[in-house]
């Protein structure tokens, strides 16, 4: 490039930037305070102008592409053009804002605005447990149907009382509860997740994935009642069930809440149906999430390293008044 050239280019990039740093300048310096969070400082003309402003530099970086400005300026304005679109069109909230009115109130409002969803998984899950008992006391064939391999070894009919309480006390020098825990999560969301995902499919599936589930909890208990070991195998489900069935229980009306609006629109399209329903059922599965993560560790830690009935039933009772106060003793719902 000849000087005459580079002396041109120079002359019309100055003027370009005379002509608009006024601009940039006054964008930059608005984007600056709300950046460090002292929006107080900006004043309501500037605020006014912020849109109008982006829009400006925006053009001015276009441009300055296409005339091909100095490398400085380009930088200079991708920055704060990338700057003032997180400020103009950017969340309003931080992750800790979002958190807080999620824990403070956001997942409890959801979670009731289930309504009759969670009655009718309430239910059916009860109904599930009774129907699994039923079936094995009738043919305890069905034990060995219902109750996976893994989850049967001792547990199985004609095992010995001593053999069965083997499999509920003495586990606290257990190794490897990590991984435990990893695997009990691992396996609690997807039948969370299923519970929930199948309710697209007006529900049907939902009901028998929640029947399925607690048919095993139901044939588990006939196997350890006919051992005289009711209350302390109650115990130890409870220790992480009263988290875990609570969890499986919200992914069931979260499920049922999208298939219902969507068999029963309204006055809605489906589409729409779906669409309100599940901005509110992912926010409860949202929670329940949360609440995996901690009945795993319920699971994989508390259950093995609390060997007695009454502090199982103390820690399951205690996580149980936890999750009906969070979600109906003290919440108001605040539109």
């Amino acid at each position: 490039m000849t000087p005459d050239l580079i002396t041109a280019a120079l002359l019309r990039s100055d003027r370009f930037r005379v002509e608009r740093e006024a601009d940039w300048q006054r964008l930059d310096a608005i984007v600056t305070a709300m950046e460090k969070g002292r929006i107080r400082r900006v004043s309501d003309e500037d605020l006014l102008a912020l849109p109008q402003l982006y829009r400006t530099v925006a053009s001015s970086l276009s441009i300055a592409r296409a005339i091909s400005l100095d490398a400085a300026t380009l930088r200079y304005l991708e920055a704060l053009v990338q700057r003032a679109w997180f400020v103009v069109y950017g969340p309003r909230s931080s992750l800790t804002t979002w958190l807080r009115g999620f824990l403070g109130g956001g997942w409890s409002r959801a979670v009731r605005g289930l309504g009759i969803d969670l009655v009718i998984a309430f239910v059916v899950m009860v109904a599930g447990t009774l129907f699994g008992w039923l079936l094995v006391a009738h043919d305890v064939e069905w034990y060995r149907a219902l109750v996976p391999g893994g989850y049967a070894d001792a547990r199985v009919p004609g095992a010995s009382p001593a053999a069965l309480r083997d499999t509920l006390f003495g586990q606290s020098q257990q190794k490897g509860l990590g991984a435990f825990a990893a695997y009990l999560f691992s396996n609690n969301a997807g039948v969370s997740i299923m519970a929930f995902s199948l309710g697209f499919a007006f529900g049907v599936p939902t009901l028998l994935l929640l029947v399925q589930n607690t048919a095993i909890l139901g044939a588990m208990l006939w196997l350890y009642h006919g051992a005289g070991l009711t209350l302390d195998f109650a115990a130890w489900i409870c220790v992480h069930g009263t988290t875990e069935l609570f969890a499986i229980l919200l992914s069931g009306g979260a499920g049922l809440h999208i298939g219902r609006a969507m068999a029963f629109p309204g006055n809605r399209s489906v589409l729409a149906a779906a669409s309100q329903a599940g901005q509110r059922a992912a926010q409860v599965m949202a929670g329940v999430v949360i609440m995996l993560v901690i009945a795993a560790l319920l699971e994989g830690f508390a259950r093995q390293l609390i060997d007695n009935t009454p502090g199982r039933l103390t820690v399951g009772g205690f996580m149980l008044a936890l999750w009906c106060a969070y979600f109906f003793a003290f919440a108001k719902d605040r539109r």
